[in-house]
């Protein structure tokens, strides 16, 4: 397993593993329970977004596409 991003945003991650699921991608989303458990008070505790290592470029394809349409915004 491979760490695809970290990120503080439950939306995003939500958003991430839903179009990854899409496409036949497991991701397993690490510290969602911690992040979730201050109810977004530490912000120094994000979630991992971890996929396994034969889908890895597929899922970087994906995220770099999301971050295009972000700066595009």
């Amino acid at each position: 397993m491979i760490e695809l991003t970290r990120s503080e945003d439950a939306v995003f991650v939500s958003w991430l593993e839903a179009r990854l699921s899409e496409l036949g991608i497991r991701a397993h989303i690490l510290d969602g329970f911690t992040c979730g458990a201050y109810g977004g008070a530490l912000s120094a505790v994000q979630r991992r977004i971890m996929v396994d290592d034969a889908d890895a470029a597929r899922a970087r394809q994906v995220l770099d596409a999301a971050r295009g349409v972000a700066d595009d915004v």
